[in-house]
């Protein structure tokens, strides 16, 4: 019989991790490109940030009619001040039930003017509550209802941003706002990502004369100056056109001029990609130019093409608030943020009623939130 081999057995012949790797890490070899994209986003408090901001951005914009507080058409008191939740009664004991206090005339008389002194009115508190009735609606313009998630429990006006110069609330205006703000520029980009990306593909896969009038166009687009431009087409609808008309046109004018640039940079990405070793293959194989285009090419620009996405959305949604701002954009009774910046068109207004440049606010934190979003994502595209 065989003595048997007192020696210790070998090692495992399992691969360590590289150097600097864990193995958490390492165990991750095995996962999708989108896994690895969403595990490198994580890591981003930025990209995070931006991803949770967009996603209530959306939200806001699709429950429009259930978040305001109020029906964004009706009239108030002209030019109303911000009632701020308050927890105290009118001895100044806290109350667990939040309240707002109206404004109202007290007894007391200005020495200067005579006017009587406007103050809260503690004793007519209106009582906040969630999911309280008010102005009827219909949610997704279908469903009949009349609750909203949070205003006066007894159904009086409450104004959390103010009120503008005809007495609308300030804050239903810009929630209901972001719905037309925000479809403007999911559409333009949308427009400008499909025109700019087929057009960037098949100029720069194809190549040659094609590709050099295909880039002299582009130039001829980018060489335009787009403000003097966006002003003089606008001004072409006249002012008695419908309102989607008007809308419509705006969406297009911006498309037509907005393509070129995105075009430009996916033509730099499939003249590199035209030249890797797979993609010859797949031509000396006899592949034909759609099957090369659309399952070698078009899946490898489409992390940047997302990453311009993001981009891109945040900088329609200025351009529309400027133009907006101007009048060019969006005509009553549509709302959108550009248009309600036109009351802060004087300095005395916004000296006086500061809460009218609200909709600023909305417009920055969505800059934000897609500026974020685009920096997270393109960090994280290329997670090796």
């Amino acid at each position: 019989m065989l003595a048997r081999d007192p020696s210790p057995p070998p090692p495992s012949l399992t691969p360590l991790p590289a150097e600097g790797v864990t193995k958490a890490e390492a165990a991750h070899g095995n996962e999708s490109y989108i896994a690895l994209v969403w595990r490198r986003l994580k890591r981003s408090w930025t990209g995070m940030a931006g991803l949770w901001l967009v996603v209530l951005l959306l939200v806001m914009a699709v429950f429009a009619e259930f978040l305001a507080p109020m029906d964004p058409k009706a009239t108030d008191v002209a030019f109303a001040p911000p009632q701020v939740p308050a927890f105290h009664d009118k001895d100044g004991n806290f109350v667990a039930r939040p309240r707002v206090y109206a404004l109202a005339d007290s007894a007391d008389l200005d020495p200067v003017t005579f006017q009587p002194i406007v103050g809260p009115d503690y004793d007519h508190p209106r009582l906040l509550g969630f999911f309280v009735e008010g102005a009827p609606y219909k949610l997704f313009g279908l469903i009949p209802m009349n609750r909203h998630l949070f205003s006066s429990m007894d159904g009086q006006p409450v104004h959390f941003l103010g009120t503008d110069k005809f007495g609308r609330d300030v804050l239903s205006r810009a929630i209901h706002g972001s719905r037309v703000s925000l479809m403007i520029a999911l559409t333009v980009v949308f427009i400008i990502t499909v025109i700019g990306t087929s057009v960037g593909m098949i100029s720069g896969y194809f190549g040659g004369r094609f590709d050099v009038w295909m880039q002299r166009f582009v130039e001829l687009v980018l060489a335009f100056p787009q403000l003097p431009l966006y002003l003089a087409l606008t001004t072409l609808i006249p002012v008695t056109a419908p309102t989607n008309v008007f809308l419509a046109f705006v969406i297009i004018v911006m498309s037509a001029l907005g393509w070129a640039q995105m075009s430009r940079e996916v033509r730099g990405k499939t003249l590199a990609l035209a030249r890797i070793d797979y993609v010859r293959a797949a031509m000396a194989v006899g592949a034909t130019d759609r099957r090369i285009i659309m399952q070698h090419i078009f899946p490898n620009v489409m992390s940047h093409v997302i990453v311009a996405v993001t981009l891109a959305i945040p900088t329609v949604v200025l351009l529309e608030s400027f133009l907006g701002f101007l009048g060019f954009a969006v005509k009553p009774p549509l709302i959108s943020w550009g248009l309600m910046l036109q009351d802060t068109a004087t300095y005395s207004v916004i000296g006086t009623y500061p809460w009218i440049l609200s909709p600023v606010g909305f417009v920055l934190i969505t800059v934000f939130a897609f500026n974020a979003l685009g920096d997270g994502l393109r960090d994280a595209v290329d997670p090796y």
